[in-house]
């Protein structure tokens, strides 16, 4: 039984570093990304939401670590 992609089932082709909101889901309490066994993510947008998710944390948008 395997989930469809998230982002396939959306039709979006880019994650955007700036769509915090959007970012966040895919990161767990501790401020890890989240294995994509768990969020169902497809290889391909599973490397564009890392990239995505290293750039808003590199911007401060979003934590390295929980405090």
């Amino acid at each position: 039984m395997s989930q469809q992609c998230f982002f396939c089932s959306q039709n979006i082709k880019n994650v955007d570093y700036k769509e915090v909101d959007l970012i966040r889901r895919f990161v767990s309490s501790q401020a890890k990304i989240v294995d994509p066994r768990h969020t169902h993510v497809c290889a391909k947008h599973q490397r564009k939401l890392s990239m995505a998710i290293k750039r808003a944390r590199f911007m401060a948008l979003l934590p390295y670590v929980r405090q």
